[in-house]
């Protein structure tokens, strides 16, 4: 008879909540394992372009699929030679051509603005990867005779795939030669991951204490530079889609240009209302450190609470990584507290059905 261990981390963390019909639970559980499961899902890929083919690199995807673009831009793109864009829309950049390597990331395949998108990439003669559980996107790729990597069918939503869609472009760079150390990279982050995991899958932790904060408040998630702007979205969708709540984010340095002036009104209604929550990271400029700190004291006078989380983990991908699990299991709990069922999203569903019966 197989161990609760060998059976799966599911099996030794049971959820807690008491609606889940499509076990985000379980899934946001698994995320360490499906990192690591996604490295060996891109290695050998057949048809890449040469390092010296590349001149940019382009990343189209959205919702759940396209965080993996921002992650790409996080963790990678500060060590490559070449620049990377993310484009969450229906058309690829006027710059997209023969130089360009565009990956195509659509869990369901179906998903409009990237189908459009990555059609338009085809046409200019870019180079083109697509990642995804199958759809149109996938039959496409067959007819252009493009590489595919392909994203396993048992996930329950595009938002539990976070390791299954933004592992591979990782690795497939580093095969190119565009990103090297991928690996290592990736194998500090599911080393990390296996712990904070082992942390928040239990009674009593600190994703259910963040979310009892929470409570009934909207976060608004405060962050710095692309690991921070990357995770402060990721907390952000999360919380929409898992809790069904507004949530709303901003970055620094930006924020100090703008936002900080919002909060001069309304002091009364905000304190009632929204909860700040920032996330620090190691690789923060000094001066945004500071910033972190003297904006927390003019903001406490307007929130119902401030509160910091801070990564851990070797690497800006494991921290990156780290802060999104922490979100993941705050917006299951901030579920679980309301009795939310964090798996379907009608309103989502309804609208892409309505928008292709107008295309019709």
């Amino acid at each position: 008879m197989m161990t609760a261990a060998e059976r799966g981390p599911a099996s030794v963390y049971p959820s807690p909540l008491d609606v889940d019909s499509l076990d985000m639970w379980g899934a946001t559980v698994g995320l360490p394992e499906q990192v690591a499961t996604a490295v060996s899902s891109a290695r050998g890929l057949a048809g890449l372009p040469g390092h010296d083919q590349v001149e940019n690199v382009v990343v189209l995807g959205m919702g759940g699929s396209g965080i993996a673009g921002d992650l790409l831009v996080a963790a990678a793109a500060p060590f490559m030679p070449v620049p990377v864009t993310v484009v969450k829309g229906y058309e690829p950049p006027d710059f997209v051509g023969t130089g360009s390597l565009v990956f195509a990331m659509s869990f369901s395949g179906n998903t409009e603005e990237t189908l459009e998108a990555a059609a338009g990439a085809y046409e200019a003669g870019a180079s083109l990867i697509v990642v995804s559980g199958g759809g149109a996107l996938v039959d496409l790729a067959r007819e252009w005779d493009v590489p595919v990597v392909p994203v396993p069918t048992d996930i329950p939503q595009p938002r539990a795939a976070l390791g299954a869609m933004s592992i591979p472009p990782l690795v497939l760079l580093e095969e190119i030669g565009l990103f090297p150390g991928a690996i290592q990279w990736v194998d500090q982050a599911v080393e990390q991951l296996r712990i904070r995991r082992d942390q928040l899958a239990r009674p009593g932790s600190l994703a259910e204490d963040l979310a009892r904060q929470i409570g009934r408040t909207i976060p608004l998630v405060h962050s710095s530079g692309d690991l921070g702007a990357a995770a402060a979205l990721r907390w952000k969708a999360q919380i929409n889609e898992n809790a069904k709540c507004p949530a709303f984010f901003n970055v620094y340095p930006e924020l100090c240009h703008n936002e900080l002036a919002g909060w001069g009104q309304h002091g009364d209604a905000t304190r009632q209302l929204i909860t700040l929550v920032n996330l620090r990271h190691d690789a923060e400029h000094p001066q945004v450190s500071r910033r972190f700190e003297l904006v927390a004291d003019v903001l406490r006078e307007v929130m119902a609470d401030v509160i910091e989380v801070r990564a851990s983990g070797e690497g800006d991908l494991a921290q990156l990584l780290d802060l999104a699990l922490i979100g993941d299991f705050v917006s299951l709990h901030l579920a679980g507290n309301e009795g939310i069922d964090p798996g379907p999203i009608p309103v989502l569903v309804d609208l892409k059905n309505d928008l292709a019966v107008g295309a019709g």
